[in-house]
């Protein structure tokens, strides 16, 4: 297959920006063969990224697995957040990176491909990181990026108890769709990523709750959990915070339609 031939097939399957992703999927195939065999996944809607096995996200290169979770532009914001704070705390002590046992802690909970904690230790790269998802898939995209310190289970039950209290920054990208609006999602999110790390329950902030239940025990003193909200669920998670005696703030982007609540042991 050539390009322009995987141009029309994508064009005829509804693909918008079929010249682009034609480009993209011409550089990722071997061979013409390959081409034929990634353009017929694409136009079957599987998301380009899982079919050329990786997404440009936050400047990094992100490895994927189909089935996978696949990183959002929006939760940029997200890691802009998480490497604020941790820049904030390594210049008030710039010791901090060269000591191994004294280096901020950052968790990537239902990390998925692991991109959120990849990126976060791209820029700031004095952290000591671990990452948890419950899907067996996906914590082995999240090897394949983060190499060591990725754990398999449910939220912290995943998590080595010695990280108890250590926590600096918990990145905690939950599923947040309300269970009556996943029907409504893109086909390519609907059909090609797991249920689990879609959707939130009957608000979309169930997970995020049970997050919010443990997340004082494993922050260590003034550590901050983010996680990703719509604008509609701004007040019912500041109110899931204050409940759990951490002291909520909303940070939001425009640019993105990115909205992220962090609460502050």
């Amino acid at each position: 297959m050539t390009r322009e031939e995987a141009i029309l097939r994508l064009r005829a399957a509804g693909c918008v920006f079929a010249e682009d992703e034609a480009a993209v999927l011409v550089e990722a195939a071997a061979d013409g063969t390959s081409l034929d065999a990634m353009v017929e996944r694409r136009c079957a809607g599987e998301p380009l990224e899982q079919v050329v096995g990786y997404a440009d996200f936050c400047g990094i290169r992100v490895r994927l697995r189909p089935g996978v979770f696949v990183p959002r532009v929006r939760s940029e914001l997200l890691v802009r957040t998480a490497v604020a704070e941790l820049t904030g705390q390594i210049t008030q002590s710039p010791t901090a990176a060269a000591d191994e046992e004294a280096r901020p802690l950052v968790v990537d909970l239902c990390c998925g491909s692991g991109a959120l904690g990849l990126a976060v230790r791209h820029r700031v790269p004095g952290i000591t990181l671990h990452a948890a998802d419950l899907d067996p898939a996906a914590v082995a995209a999240a090897r394949d990026n983060l190499g060591a310190n990725v754990h398999q289970g449910d939220l912290f039950a995943a998590l080595p108890p010695e990280l108890r209290g250590r926590i600096t920054v918990l990145l905690a990208n939950v599923p947040y769709v309300a269970t009556r609006h996943l029907p409504f999602l893109p086909a390519e999110a609907r059909d090609h990523e797991p249920r689990t790390a879609l959707d939130g329950g009957d608000d979309g902030l169930t997970v995020f709750r049970a997050v919010l239940a443990q997340a004082g025990d494993w922050l260590a003193p003034g550590g901050l959990l983010l996680s990703e909200i719509t604008e509609a669920q701004t007040g019912p998670a500041i109110t899931a915070v204050d409940g759990h005696g951490l002291t909520p703030a909303v940070t939001t982007d425009d640019d993105l339609d990115a909205r992220v609540i962090t609460a502050r042991r």
